[in-house]
């Protein structure tokens, strides 16, 4: 044998390439519908009861800000779970539409409302290059698609509103999105984790490890 095919069969077989950390996969696609889909459900029941849910803030609408941070869920649960970019606007938007099709009382422009919302948290992901995803991040994912909630609703719906009431609207919508979208997402996040349902993702090991 000449010494060339002895070096050629010493070569180690051609891998094949690994997919890029950022590419989706099937499953990614699949879990991050289903995830939206379920929450799109809660966003529908949230909104047949928000007309009774608001009315201990009928003295002082702008407080009923701290109870819109459920529609805010959908974007920093998929993101947290994915950790790909564009998981948290599909997974809002994908929420919204659900939403819109079971039937609001805000018609079509909650699709509007799960874009801003969607983007607000995607923005915090981003900021941080897809690379953290702990409590922080969740926390300001959250407060980011609160706080872009809070700013597209008072002009969208609070129009009439004097400054005062609309800067207290978006401080409280904020606070219910770092809180219930944010901190909520982590902790269903930890819960998934724990259950197995994560296995084949990232979220799942890094939760097992902690």
């Amino acid at each position: 044998m000449s010494s060339h095919a002895a070096r050629a069969q010493s070569q180690p077989e051609p891998t094949a390439p690994q997919p890029g950390r950022f590419r989706w996969r099937v499953v990614d696609i699949v879990v991050a519908s289903v995830v939206a889909v379920a929450t799109g459900v809660l966003f529908w029941i949230w909104s047949s009861s928000w007309s009774a849910m608001s009315v201990p803030f009928a003295a002082f609408p702008p407080a009923a800000g701290l109870l819109t941070g459920v529609w805010c869920l959908a974007g920093p649960l998929g993101a947290l779970i994915i950790r790909k970019p564009g998981a948290a606007l599909y997974c809002e938007l994908l929420a919204a539409t659900v939403s819109a099709l079971i039937g609001t009382q805000w018609g079509p422009q909650v699709l509007i409302s799960g874009f801003i919302q969607g983007l607000g948290a995607e923005l915090v992901f981003l900021l941080f290059f897809y690379r953290r995803f702990g409590i922080g991040v969740a926390i300001l994912a959250g407060l980011g698609a609160g706080l872009f909630l809070g700013v597209s609703e008072n002009i969208m719906y609070n129009v009439e509103w004097a400054f005062t009431w609309q800067a207290v609207y978006t401080v409280t919508a904020s606070v219910s999105g770092a809180l219930l979208a944010g901190l909520g997402a982590w902790l269903l996040v930890r819960a998934l984790a724990a259950s197995g349902a994560l296995s084949a993702f990232a979220a799942g090991r890094s939760a097992r490890e902690v």
